[in-house]
């Protein structure tokens, strides 16, 4: 490919100079210079990463020694020096009779509280923070159908989306970033969304006729599934519909990384509270959970959050940091045989 005649972006003025003075510095130390790896020496000369290299002479091979313009990957934080408000919502829950596990009273009097030996009721808490503090008419509070296992599992799709439409969106400030986890009920995917591997026949059919794409009465199921894939865009999730119809957007949690989720720590204080001041009865427990929610006040948000700001922040510039690294175990596995030519 010949530059001759075009105008040079400053990138590439930038590689221009990196590539002289790495010559120029060559020169200057009289230095034997190696080809065993071209590669290598390359990204030095360009200043840029060895994988960086590799990855680009590997898609020039597959290309037909042509250079393909691709959408660039986006590194680093997706939200940029954009400031939105931030939303983080979440679901947790309580029985009636949580407490403390030792109790304490006057030896003289003896012990004077009987303790339920069951857990008794249990409540199912939905609520979402900001650095102000907890949402206004975001408070969601039932009682669970079963006592026991993942509080997940006592909360449902037509629950939440419920509560997410009626109680969060209308009381969140404009073009706020949505933040929370992925439990199942988060990610329902839309009526309209590609059809998956357990779709019959006649919804593949159905979705490629929609799409007007052509196929034939004689395809098998997973002929017409691989046709699907083939043209299908990323899957559309419906709470992300109801988000974006509001003028919010829907941010996910990585899976296991509660320390990115602010919100967990309010938990605790709410029931921490509940705990010390559980006399064993429902109505009790309906007294004290708007006290214990109290306790969470705007500072103690705004300094959870801003603790969580500077741990994505870590994240971020690991990330970037092996991003390199790891490129290279990658296109080492994926291509190794188009390295062994340029590299012998």
């Amino acid at each position: 490919m010949s530059f001759q005649g075009k105008e040079f972006t400053s990138e590439v003025k930038q590689i221009v100079v990196n590539l002289k003075l790495f010559f120029d510095k060559e020169r200057k130390n009289h230095r034997v210079v190696s080809t065993r790896n071209p590669a290598k020496r390359t990204a030095e000369g360009l200043g840029i990463g060895e994988a960086s290299v590799k990855r680009i002479m590997a898609e020039y091979r597959q290309h037909d020694q042509k250079i393909i313009d691709k959408p660039l990957k986006q590194r680093g934080n997706p939200d940029g020096t954009l400031k939105r408000p931030e939303v983080y919502l979440d679901e947790t829950y309580v029985n009636k009779n949580h407490s403390s596990q030792f109790t304490g009273y006057l030896e003289e009097d003896g012990p004077c509280v009987n303790k339920p030996s069951g857990k008794g009721p249990r409540m199912i808490i939905g609520h979402a923070i900001t650095k102000d503090g907890w949402v206004d008419g975001a408070e969601l509070v039932f009682e669970a159908k079963k006592r026991t296992g993942d509080y997940h599992g006592q909360m449902d799709w037509e629950n939440f989306s419920r509560w997410f439409s009626n109680q969060l969106i209308p009381n969140i400030p404009a073009n706020s970033l949505i933040i929370m986890d992925n439990a199942r009920y988060h990610n329902v995917l839309a009526k309209t969304s590609f059809p998956n591997l357990k779709s019959r026949k006649e919804q593949l059919c159905l979705w490629l006729t929609r799409n007007h794409i052509p196929w034939n009465d004689d395809m098998l199921k997973p002929e017409l599934f691989e046709l699907c894939k083939r043209f299908a865009p990323a899957p559309e999730l419906e709470l992300d519909k109801i988000a974006d119809a509001a003028g919010h957007t829907i941010l996910r949690t990585p899976q296991y990384h509660p320390e990115l989720q602010p919100i967990e720590s309010c938990w605790g204080v709410v029931k921490n509270y509940m705990a010390a001041h559980c006399d064993f009865t429902m109505a009790s427990f309906r007294s004290n959970l708007p006290i214990a929610l109290s306790k969470v006040a705007s500072k103690t948000c705004r300094k959870l959050i801003s603790k969580i700001a500077q741990q994505e922040e870590k994240y971020w510039t690991e990330d970037n940091q092996l991003y390199d690294s790891v490129e290279i175990e990658e296109l080492d596995s994926d291509h190794e045989e188009i390295y062994e030519e340029f590299e012998d």
